[in-house]
């Protein structure tokens, strides 16, 4: 039943009346009397008889089309056990809600599971009559043709893929789905965000062909959305493309599920039970013994981890490739270059960055500059030495009300007057992120007659022509330049740097890199300035574009402190109360620490669950159980469980 309470969280049994008997099929949408009310719900299996002497009837069929595959809908109930979640809460995430007229289109027949069979003869059809995928896009990467075959074939290929400088990521994963439907079988990609899956949607059609695929995403609309996801489930197509509602798409004989950059915390579902598109995209593949392809230009030490345990295979390119695709990289606050330019520790914009974007504009090349934050000025820091500026009692950020106010910590809110730097003692404050659109008011007095671009949350450009120009963006904004860019200035990189977020070194590489593979090699002139420290590990990784080198330290340092992804975590938020009470029914594993209070949200409180990897199972159910015994004892105070939070503290 669509009851998102924890302790109905479990099948319950009806009879079915004869004049429903033909429309309900398992995985049909029906009504159902429970306690005085109607309530929604799914059939999820027809039995010739129940243990339960005394049974109600249905109410209704709602449609008679099977929305809810049996894959689905296993899948569906392991990832609400490995979240702590409800069923009914991953099934209003799997399925989207009915439209009527969209769902008019598609008759019962052609969605009835007895077609299944017609269904993969069109598909072996459609596949017999593809030539062999042509794996020349994949020839810089070794083990890519490899990758290719074992797709075609059918075999359940798992890899973890880190891409070139450079790289048309979509045009290699087109080239992986092509290869995985010439096998006959079907596949399931998940991208970030519009712009990503407009340019996955471009490389599929040139690859397969018009009308070969889908877009899923909650952002076309409900009607198109579901005829979408009908489309699907009909086995009218066999791949599926979209954002994070795509995870969970109907795909039949599906061969290989697919998730670019899955660092980016948009794949992160922000409603109960929260789940994240890589892990049930991985379940996927795990319950399914299918493919799996996790990519990006960065990697997560969610993705080492699968490297490291044999679970995934890495595909990287040789050094020797890595380093001629690669633009001409450099910091600015290493000793050579603070030998030549001695305010470059201090100064936004330093003589190195100002020079390799001028000369990049005389070669009639673009400038790419990266800003962390838009707007004017959200942060303030050391006039002095630009060490962050962070409060004595609680460390944490300051800020100024004022051009001329003293500056109070946002966290406690507490003044401080008497402010001192503690590296350099300055008593000076300044604005130490400036924002997108003052950038580009100050490099456009600096370069008068150059043209200059932003591009933010108000207006995220797609291109922009291969010519002269200046483009200020923000993370994740970046557009793409005809030719590449001639130069890329990564500007206020502490700003990503010291976020006081578990993953913030792992973070600033994926933003980094993801704005350094838009220029061009450095053969071709191509280069790239980093406004900070050499010696820090993501600006290494960055210089070299070593980022399996990065994950691969992230992940020991990780393990030896207990955090994830070496361990699980959970996260149990809510009135000080209720927390207790709710961590004090659950049987948690032995080996389980309970970790805090922090403060949370609007007075809030939030503790923390840490048990090894092998124990999470246990820890989840546990969690589970002790939520649905405040459910039903009816306790007031609400309490969010989070399996695997992105934030810890």
């Amino acid at each position: 039943m669509d009851v998102p309470l924890p302790h109905l969280d479990r099948p319950f049994d009806y009879l079915v009346p004869e004049a429903l008997d033909a429309d309900a099929r398992p995985g049909v949408r029906v009504k159902v009397r429970f306690a005085g009310q109607l309530v929604d719900g799914w059939l999820l299996e027809r039995a010739e008889s129940s243990e339960h002497p005394k049974l109600a009837y249905l109410e209704k069929v709602v449609s008679p089309v099977p929305v809810l595959s049996p894959e689905v809908a296993r899948l569906a109930r392991a990832v609400a056990d490995r979240y702590a979640g409800s069923l009914a809460d991953v099934l209003r995430l799997a399925v989207p809600p009915r439209h009527a007229r969209a769902e008019k289109a598609v008759t019962a027949a052609e969605a009835s599971p007895s077609e299944d069979t017609d269904a993969d003869a069109d598909a072996d059809a459609r596949a017999g009559g593809r030539a062999e995928v042509d794996p020349r896009g994949w020839r810089d990467y070794p083990a890519g043709p490899a990758l290719l075959r074992a797709l075609t074939d059918g075999r359940p290929a798992r890899a973890v893929w880190s891409a070139l400088p450079g790289e048309d990521w979509a045009e290699r994963y087109a080239d992986a789905v092509a290869a995985t439907v010439a096998g006959g079988r079907g596949a399931v990609v998940v991208v970030a965000d519009a712009r990503d899956l407009d340019r996955l949607d471009a490389a599929l059609t040139a690859v397969l062909g018009t009308g070969r695929h889908v877009r899923l995403t909650a952002a076309d609309g409900p009607a198109r959305r579901y005829r979408a996801f009908l489309t699907a489930r009909t086995g009218e197509v066999d791949v599926v493309i979209g954002t994070r509602a795509a995870m969970f798409a109907p795909v039949r004989r599906l061969g290989l599920v697919a998730v670019w950059d899955d660092g980016d915390d948009l794949h992160a579902e922000p409603r109960a039970p929260y789940p994240h598109a890589r892990d049930v995209l991985l379940t996927r593949a795990q319950l399914g013994d299918i493919a799996a392809l996790v990519g990006g230009y960065a990697r997560t030490a969610e993705a080492q981890l699968l490297v490291e345990t044999g679970w995934a295979r890495e595909v990287v390119a040789d050094r020797a490739v890595v380093r001629a695709r690669t633009p001409a990289m450099a910091p600015t606050g290493d000793d050579p270059q603070l030998a030549r330019d001695p305010g470059a520790a201090s100064a936004r914009l330093p003589s190195l960055a100002w020079t390799t974007a001028r000369d990049a504009l005389r070669a009639d090349l673009p400038v790419l500059v990266q800003v962390p934050r838009r707007g004017y000025v959200p942060s303030v820091a050391c006039a002095d030495c630009r060490a962050p500026a962070r409060c004595p009692h609680c460390a944490g950020p300051l800020a100024l009300p004022s051009a001329q106010g003293t500056p109070a910590c946002r966290w406690c809110g507490r003044v401080a007057a008497a402010y001192a730097c503690p590296e350099c003692g300055g008593r000076r404050l300044r604005a130490s992120v400036t924002g997108a659109r003052r950038t580009a008011e100050e490099l456009g007095r600096a370069f008068p007659g150059v043209p200059v671009r932003t591009s933010g949350r108000e207006e995220v450009l797609a291109s922009v022509p291969g010519g002269a120009g200046l483009v200020i963006a923000t993370p994740g904004a970046e557009p793409v330049a005809e030719g590449g860019y001639g130069a890329v200035l990564l500007l206020d990189s502490w700003a990503l740097l010291t976020r006081a977020d578990l993953r913030a070194g792992e973070e600033a590489l994926r933003r980094w890199m993801a704005a350094a593979a838009l220029a061009r090699p450095g053969t071709a002139g191509g280069r790239v300035v980093v406004v900070a420290d050499g010696a820090l590990a993501p600006v290494q990784a960055l210089l070299r574009w070593d980022s399996a080198w990065f994950a691969a330290r992230e992940l020991a340092e990780r393990r030896e402190l207990g955090f994830p992804p070496a361990v699980r975590m959970a996260s149990v938020t809510g009135a000080a109360e209720a927390v207790a009470d709710l961590l004090a029914g659950a049987r948690l594993p032995g080996d389980a620490e309970v970790l805090g209070p922090v403060p949370a949200e609007e007075g809030r409180e939030r503790m923390l669950v840490r048990v090894p990897r092998s124990r999470a199972a246990a820890m989840a159910e546990a969690l589970h159980a002790a939520a649905g015994q405040r459910s039903a004892r009816k306790a007031a105070d609400p309490v969010r469980l989070q399996v695997d939070p992105l934030t810890l503290f």
